[in-house]
């Protein structure tokens, strides 16, 4: 994924600084996050809305960010930091990918954002090559790995592996 967010960066042809572009692409930090999935509507107000007619408008302002999934670094040591957002991304349809690296999946989040750890990033909807990667992710089996769950569902198949001391890890950043 380190690779797509590099080649997402170069097809964009931005000229904003770099933590700029970041910080437009990913929500980053579990503040971050939250506000972000706050800010979005439940799934049940969204189908609600639809049916309303056009002339009748809603308090609510359409968000202008929307998640496509949530990452959460399974080796957080204080899960309450991090519990909420599995009812809340939930309520909004956002699927919740722990990653899971030998006790090191919130350095690897934090390289992913050029950062030295981080617990939680949520992917923003831009329609661009990280979004691909992430839909790419999600598409392969529409089961969500829970933080202390092997991966019976098969998601990450293709980004596991045996590391050197014979422990399972699982490549996605």
């Amino acid at each position: 994924m380190s690779r797509g967010v590099e080649s997402a960066r170069h097809l964009d042809g931005s000229s904003l600084p770099e933590k700029i572009w970041i910080k437009q692409q990913f929500a980053i930090g579990v503040n971050d996050v939250t506000r972000v999935l706050e800010r979005m509507k439940p799934c049940a107000e969204f189908e609600r809305s639809a049916q309303l007619l056009p002339s009748i408008t809603s308090n609510h302002k359409t968000p202008s960010v929307k998640l496509q999934a949530v990452l959460v670094a399974s080796d957080c040591s204080s899960r309450w930091l991090t519990k909420h957002l599995q009812s809340l991304a939930s309520s909004r349809s956002v699927p919740l990918i722990f990653v899971k690296d030998n006790k090191e999946g919130s350095l690897r989040l934090g390289e992913l954002v050029k950062l030295k750890t981080a617990i939680t990033i949520g992917i923003k909807v831009k329609g661009n090559a990280i979004n691909k990667i992430v839909e790419d992710i999600i598409q392969v089996d529409g089961c969500r790995l829970q933080p202390d769950e092997s991966n019976s569902a098969g998601i990450f198949d293709d980004f596991q592996h045996h590391d050197k001391k014979g422990n399972f890890v699982t490549d996605i950043i």
